[in-house]
């Protein structure tokens, strides 16, 4: 199938609130809707999941490269009759100034995909065919389905906007204009947009966001546009699984919720049976689990109620300890560090996080293993996204495993802390980035569980 690609000039036009009212106008016509998110970010795919009810995934050029991003696109296209892409900053923007890496346009053209580019029409009429002309002509192996102006002020101004378009010989047809409505805008946070979760986006809202589309959009015009997909139905359907091996315990809450769909079933594929746990609710990890894998998300806007689960931090304390094998990022990693500004928390690690009033850091990153790890041995290579307003000042003694990179080779120093068989970092890994690092980790975890069962046959 064709996908739509939701893009925008710049960030803050509005794709977001486009794409969430097209999955949900979709599915209230009884559609199937496929929908993904270009680049690294883990809000929109939860919004995304709200609004249409599947699993939304990632598409990421500069982490996974041409082939894996076909891959996922067309494992999250199983049973369903339209893709719908959001994309992320300006359709243009990337990796880098000087190409398309990492951008929207990039993964537009590797999958075919068609480009509805949205306006942010404030201020501007007949400007707006001039910055259109220009995104058109900008790249001209791009499909552009058309034009949907947000943020219009009156009837007035659509209908200028529309000569504009019309004036101008060449241009996509305008398929919509959206009126300004400050109770359609998603809030947002440190991190972005407030997660799914948080949100409070209930069926009420999706409603109101179709009716919106519904009302200023021309739907049957994007709907003819669907055509037959040129990747394969067997692999389409083809899904990433085989028996299971070891259990591994995945924290998922309000608190823990960013997770790479991709990744999570590449453990799968590895052996892993994923068992999932709230360490916001529960009091003990899963039983007989030979993993924990702590994800990122908002740990410190729950942090005085991790605090006071300290049966579960305790327990991940000890399990530590003992040898579990641990794979935690961002929000993961500060779970187990000795506290989260003034409210305890683990203490797997010998140093405390603390919020700081600016971004910390933002950017790629390209990780080496500098030694063996859990995740695999020395030289592992693999690529991932780091974006958080904490710090943790680990002691010198705690070994470093990542040599950090960003693009282009920039050396950004060592990462990677690793105490007993716990591996944590600030930075969130694509593990389609490298395929072997889920298997490692599966086969890390299978190692230590078949060390345990030894010793308990052979004690002596």
């Amino acid at each position: 199938m064709t996908p739509l690609v939701i893009a925008a000039p710049s960030s803050g036009c509005g794709k977001t609130t486009v794409t969430l009212g097209l999955l949900a106008a979709l599915r209230r016509r009884g559609l199937a809707v496929a929908p993904f998110k270009v680049g690294p970010d883990f809000i929109d795919p939860g919004h995304h999941a709200a609004a249409c009810g599947r699993i939304s995934r990632n598409l990421d050029g500069w982490m996974c490269g041409e082939k894996p991003v076909r891959e996922i696109f067309a494992r999250g296209c199983g049973g369903a009759e339209l893709a719908v892409i959001e994309g992320v900053m300006g359709l243009f923007d990337g990796a880098s100034g000087e190409s398309e890496e990492g951008s929207t346009a990039e993964v537009a053209k590797w999958l075919g995909g068609k480009v509805v580019l949205v306006v942010d029409a404030r201020s501007q009429a007949r400007s707006a065919a001039a910055l259109i002309k220009g995104f058109v002509e900008f790249d001209p192996q791009l499909q552009f389905a058309g034009i949907v102006f947000n943020r219009v002020g009156s009837p007035r101004h659509e209908e200028l906007l529309r000569q504009a378009v019309a004036s101008v010989p060449g241009l996509p047809p305008v398929l919509g204009c959206l009126p300004r409505d400050a109770e359609l805008a998603l809030p947002e946070r440190h991190l972005g947009l407030v997660t799914a979760g948080d949100a409070g986006c209930d069926a009420e809202f999706f409603e109101r966001l179709a009716d919106c589309i519904e009302d200023h959009v021309d739907l049957d015009v994007l709907l003819r546009m669907r055509e037959e997909s040129a990747l394969p139905r067997a692999q389409q359907a083809a899904p990433l699984r085989c028996s299971s091996r070891v259990r591994i315990a995945v924290a998922r809450d309000q608190a823990f919720c960013f997770y790479y769909p991709d990744n999570l079933e590449r453990l799968e594929a590895a052996g892993a049976e994923l068992v999932y746990f709230s360490p916001l609710r529960d009091s003990a990890l899963p039983e007989g689990i030979d993993g924990l894998y702590l994800g990122g998300g908002y740990p410190e806007l729950h942090a005085e109620k991790l605090a006071a689960n300290d049966a579960l931090l305790a327990q991940i304390r000890t399990q530590a300890v003992a040898g579990l094998p641990v794979y935690a990022e961002c929000g993961g990693f500060m779970l187990l560090a000795e506290s989260i500004d003034t409210h305890l928390m683990s203490g797997v690690f010998p140093a405390a996080a603390r919020m700081l009033p600016r971004r910390k850091a933002l950017g790629y990153r390209e990780v080496r293993l500098a030694a063996d790890s859990p995740l695999g041995p020395a030289g592992t290579l693999a690529r991932g996204h780091e974006f958080h307003y904490s710090e943790l000042e680990m002691p010198a003694a705690v070994p470093r495993l990542y040599q950090m990179s960003r693009r282009g080779g920039v050396d950004l120093g060592t990462e990677g802390f690793r105490v007993h068989n716990v591996l944590g970092s600030y930075v969130h890994l694509h593990f389609a980035s490298n395929p072997q690092v889920s298997k490692h980790f599966v086969e890390f975890c299978l190692s230590i569980k078949r060390s345990k069962e030894t010793f308990l046959e052979n004690p002596d």
